[in-house]
């Protein structure tokens, strides 16, 4: 295992999906993993001190670990099938070693919440040419050609995000207020 970081987030212009892109700690070799919306939005919202009102799922993760006593030692990702990332959790309570088998994006998210270290297999990562530009503190996405990789994407504009996941919350709560009684028996599976 080699301990990585969270180096950009970004992206991906040919798949319209986000990315993360760990790069190993004392080198220039990346690991780029393809996640969800939400979860690129809870690590970017961490990474850019963007506090909410009320915890989200990694915030709520990270407050049960601590709550029972718990330390994330580190997370790692493991392995990749069939293009599925697969990620372990190393959590200790009470002396007790627990390995959670989790996604990368929520390994990750939760790590960064805890100050624990992230670990990706050696043989998972590859050479990339990286810049050397530095800006807010993350370096730019590397572009690749497009017969099969990620372009320069565009920051990940957190507070748009923000604003966008509010606007939803108060179209749910106006439409959750006009349900009468009588509704809940019409949905159905």
């Amino acid at each position: 295992m080699v301990e990585v970081f969270v180096s950009r987030l970004g992206l991906d212009s040919t798949s319209n999906s986000f990315v993360v892109i760990l790069q190993e700690k004392d080198g220039e070799r990346i690991l780029p993993i393809w996640i969800g919306r939400a979860e690129a939005e809870s690590i970017a919202a961490h990474l850019n001190g963007v506090h909410r009102e009320r915890p989200m799922t990694h915030d709520l993760a990270t407050a049960l670990i601590v709550s029972l006593g718990g330390t994330l030692q580190r997370a790692q990702v493991t392995r990749v099938e069939e293009s599925t990332f697969y990620a372990e959790m190393h959590v200790v309570v009470s002396g007790t070693p627990h390995v959670i088998d989790a996604r990368p994006s929520d390994s990750i998210a939760i790590a960064l919440r805890l100050a624990a270290p992230i670990y990706a297999a050696d043989e998972l990562l590859a050479e990339y040419e990286t810049p050397d530009d530095v800006e807010g503190g993350e370096r730019e996405e590397p572009a690749r050609d497009a017969t099969g990789g990620f372009e320069s994407p565009p920051a990940l504009d957190i507070g748009a995000a923000h604003d966008e996941m509010k606007k939803s919350a108060e179209e749910l709560q106006r439409h959750l207020e006009r349900l009468r009684p009588e509704d809940f028996g019409k949905f159905s599976l």
